[in-house]
């Protein structure tokens, strides 16, 4: 898929400037530099400050 962000190669300003999940990229970074890649997106919901919040069109911009 074209435009996509990787959640497992992406900065915090990058993961940032996706749809749906500004201001959350740090603890993303901060979970997967913890805590090692993402296998799947579902696992977005275990990052603090994210459970239940990332929809389904907010995975469709990002891969792993």
């Amino acid at each position: 898929m074209a435009n996509t962000v990787n959640v497992n190669t992406a900065s915090a300003d990058e993961l940032d400037a996706v749809e749906g999940l500004a201001g959350h990229g740090f603890e993303i970074a901060r979970y997967r530099e913890e805590r090692g890649r993402f296998d799947n997106l579902r696992q977005l919901d275990e990052v603090p400050g994210l459970a239940g919040k990332v929809d389904d069109a907010t995975r469709a911009q990002l891969t792993v």
